[in-house]
């Protein structure tokens, strides 16, 4: 079954309502520490931070589904992936649905969404762009 694509603000309501709906950023520690990261606390809940490429050869984590297993997933569980954009979280998503967690969702235009006319990323659109809560780290 394909990835269903999630707007961030219908992601973040899915959090703050269902128990378990996790957001699991797939961006790298880089990212994390230099652009911020979802800020949940309002939900109760902290964002699980599993890179699908490790900076800075930007391989595919080999151990992704082990991360997820570690970190409470189950297939009950709603899985909303983030990233920059909304590219690395398809795949990540796609990868999570294959190893048996059906409940997989890819946050449209990630934490960023794409760049502006002037070259800027959150602006445009992506959880920045929707006002929804983050921080830096």
């Amino acid at each position: 079954m394909p990835v269903e694509d999630i707007s961030p603000s219908d992601s973040y309501e899915a959090l703050r309502t269902d128990p378990d709906a996790m957001l699991v950023d797939v961006r790298t520690d880089a990212e994390w520490n230099f652009v911020g990261i979802p800020d949940l606390s309002a939900t109760g809940k902290q964002p699980v931070l599993i890179p699908w490429q490790v900076y800075p050869s930007m391989g595919v984590n080999g151990a992704f589904v082990e991360h997820l297993r570690r970190a409470g997933a189950t297939p009950l569980s709603k899985l909303h992936f983030l990233c920059r954009s909304g590219a690395r979280s398809l795949a990540a998503a796609q990868a999570a649905q294959a190893a048996g967690f059906p409940n997989a969702y890819n946050v449209a235009d990630g934490f960023e969404g794409p760049v502006d006319a002037e070259g800027h990323r959150g602006t445009t659109a992506g959880w920045k762009a929707e006002s929804l809560p983050w921080r830096q780290r």
